[in-house]
């Protein structure tokens, strides 16, 4: 079923179920906390208000996704929050109060967009589904969706910070090694993937990152773009991650060093917010 974006009126601002969350950001999940969707609270039209206006439209994108995105540390990782499937109708979900590393990300950029309360709905219509419009086969499953799409959200700027230092994987997105899939009902997508070795993040390179890039760890696997995602935080010299973590022990929205998340990983993709 598609929803369009005329009939938002039809939704209440959040909608709480429990959901299997089939999305190729598989492995965001980790061992996080397990949802109890029974206890998910209503949004507030008056926390969105609060956000916003903490976080000037006048700002530069990177400052205001730096600030909408502080709101939100110390929230509790949440899998399973997303509704829809192969088999289930398509719901728009728009909580505040869990997230896994790309609701994390989809949220803070539907906000970022937003004019008012009102207006976040709609926007997240616009940043989770290709045309605004609500279903499974149009959500957005893998990060380079963002930058591949017609209307792109944002622009990739990988080898803008890579510097000639970038490597480039032609991938089968979707399609495991053996043949399956990872995600039933979602067509194979033949896509070239830029990232950056995580071995070449020098200080060059990672003075290049701005705050607010949203960045995606890149995955090696077959089918997959990447296995993490986050966006970036500077302060000082220091470059962040704020991102959910699902390792035990922490499992909510938190700061690390960008450099030492990355160590034993492939790679960093890089996307940016340019007006």
């Amino acid at each position: 079923m598609l929803i369009a974006p005329s009939e938002i009126k039809t939704f209440s601002v959040a909608v709480y179920v429990t959901s299997l969350y089939l999305s190729l950001y598989v492995f965001c999940a980790g061992s996080a906390l397990a949802d109890d969707s029974s206890k998910y609270p209503l949004q507030k039209s008056s926390l969105v208000e609060k956000i916003l206006q903490q976080s000037a439209v006048s700002k530069p994108p990177g400052a205001r996704i730096t600030s909408i995105s502080s709101h939100f540390l110390g929230a509790p990782y949440v899998t399973n929050s997303l509704i829809g499937g192969p088999a289930e109708a398509e719901q728009l979900v728009t909580r505040l109060d869990g997230f896994d590393c790309f609701t994390f990300l989809d949220t803070v950029e539907a906000l970022r967009r937003s004019a008012d309360a009102g207006d976040f709905p709609v926007q997240m219509m616009q940043v989770r589904y290709r045309d605004g419009m609500v279903s499974y086969e149009n959500r957005r499953h893998f990060f380079s969706d963002w930058v591949s799409d017609p209307g792109s959200l944002v622009m990739d700027v990988t080898a803008i910070v890579g510097q000639g230092r970038e490597r480039h994987v032609r991938k089968r997105l979707n399609a495991k090694q053996a043949g399956a899939l990872w995600l039933d009902g979602i067509d194979v997508v033949p896509r070239t993937i830029a990232y950056i070795p995580a071995s070449e993040l020098d200080a060059k390179l990672l003075d290049a990152l701005e705050p607010g890039d949203y960045v995606g760890v890149y995955s090696p696997l077959a089918g997959l773009d990447v296995s993490h995602t986050g966006l970036i935080v500077k302060r000082g010299t220091a470059v962040m991650l704020r991102h959910a973590s699902s390792r035990g022990g922490v499992e909510r929205i938190i700061d690390e060093e960008l450099v030492t998340y990355l160590r034993g990983t492939t790679g960093l993709i890089v996307y940016r917010v340019m007006q």
